[in-house]
């Protein structure tokens, strides 16, 4: 499958909503939001399109009070697009980026039962023979009243591009 990563638009905002919105359980956001993500943000995010669909996606956000350090908000990936490393070749992308050429960690939020996503960051930091340290960020009880699974905050770095 031929997939063509780019910096996503205005326009990308609305397929964005709509693929994260076909694979649950991931968390949707608004379509606002999406919008944001793909003007305000999209210089650290990006887009993977095949034959004119949208079927990869990965929003974040270098973080004001910790310029190294790169938040990535959300991975992915439309069923088609799956088994073929679409999710690391989209992260490992936006780290080739001049405008990441200071950040040396990559953070994010995994709950505990995601172990697709944990493999993908293990491997992401094999890759970069990059340590990993894992703690909670936000909790079931404390931050999410019971409703969601708590967030574990995975610290990659540093990082070796």
């Amino acid at each position: 499958m031929k997939i063509e990563l780019k910096i996503p638009e205005s326009e990308d905002g609305l397929a964005v909503n709509q693929l994260v919105a076909q694979n649950p359980p991931l968390d949707t956001n608004s379509l606002y939001c999406n919008l944001l993500q793909t003007t305000h943000f999209a210089e650290t995010a990006v887009a993977a399109w095949h034959d004119g669909e949208l079927v990869g996606f990965v929003s974040g956000y270098i973080k004001p009070e910790q310029p190294d350090t790169y938040f990535l908000w959300q991975v992915v990936v439309g069923e088609a697009a799956r088994g073929q490393g679409l999710a690391k070749r989209m992260i490992q992308s936006i780290f080739q980026r001049s405008n990441l050429a200071a950040v040396r960690w990559l953070e994010t939020t995994i709950t505990p039962d995601n172990e697709a996503s944990q493999r993908l960051f293990k491997s992401l930091a094999r890759d970069w023979s990059a340590q990993i340290d894992v703690n909670v960020l936000f909790d079931k009880q404390e931050h999410f009243g019971g409703q969601h699974n708590s967030e574990e905050l995975y610290r990659i770095g540093p990082i070796n591009k």
